[in-house]
């Protein structure tokens, strides 16, 4: 590997010369851009923040907000006695939108490592939203779950489910897949609407998903319905842009429709 000049990489007219906002913003792009060129490759230790600080011309402090907010993201790892490192590519997984899976079904199939983490689960009164998605009243009741996923190790979603209590009652039967557990009860959906959307992740969610606050995510609302038409499922679930891409085949109108030259 060429011997890297950090003197001009992390100088001050270069910071000073990444556009508009403050300064460790600024840093935060050159680091950026220097792990996305390749110049900083996985594995590779970044000087210390003492030595970007005397190269830069900014504060310590500065330097090590920006260095933070790379750590969060999951872009930089900071091994204890030994320094900053860069990390290696986040996992980018692929889902189709053809095929009504459960997260748990989907990575099993692509043989990635997954576990989740209960952030919350149990009986709760129904939110509007609810009550309009599955068609409940006031008086019915909701099982709710709300999970982090992670695959290889890396935070992909934050999973927050809501079910009938009178389909599925009991929270604490769920496991490893909330499908499996509607299968159980005969009432594994059948076919599901989605809608996905892009917005800036929230604090709360970004300490959770180890990105930093206003990073892209991909924002997922999902009603599945039984087979009967009867609404089961409302999901409203919370990707990281950098780790998931969703991906649909599509036809040229309807199935019988040929293409015609004009």
């Amino acid at each position: 590997m060429t011997e890297l000049d950090f003197a001009s990489l992390f100088s001050q007219d270069n910071v000073r010369s990444r556009g508009a906002g403050p300064l460790y913003v600024r840093l935060r792009r050159v680091l950026d851009d220097l792990i996305a060129s390749r110049t900083l490759e996985h594995g590779q230790a970044l000087p210390t923040e003492r030595d970007i600080a005397e190269m830069s011309g900014l504060s310590r402090v500065t330097v090590r907000k920006a260095v933070d907010d790379l750590v969060k993201s999951g872009r930089l790892l900071r091994r204890h006695g030994s320094g900053t490192f860069i990390a290696p590519p986040a996992t980018k997984v692929q889902q189709s939108l053809s095929k009504l899976t459960s997260f748990s079904e989907d990575m099993a199939r692509r043989g990635l490592a997954t576990r989740s983490v209960w952030l919350s689960r149990g009986v709760f009164t129904p939110s509007p939203d609810e009550i309009m998605a599955l068609g409940l009243s006031v008086d019915d009741r909701v099982s709710r779950f709300a999970r982090l996923r992670i695959v290889n190790e890396t935070p992909l979603a934050i999973e927050r489910a809501a079910i009938a209590s009178e389909l599925l009652p009991d929270p604490s039967v769920v496991g490893t897949s909330l499908y499996e557990a509607l299968e159980g009860r005969d009432a594994r959906p059948w076919r599901a609407t989605q809608r996905i959307s892009a917005r800036k992740v929230e604090a709360l969610e970004a300490e959770l998903l180890g990105v930093a606050v206003g990073d892209a995510v991909l924002q997922i609302e999902r009603i599945s319905y039984l087979a009967s038409g009867r609404a089961i499922e409302f999901t409203r679930s919370v990707y990281r842009g950098d780790s998931y891409d969703f991906v649909a085949e599509m036809r040229l109108g309807d199935g019988g429709t040929r293409m015609r030259r004009v």
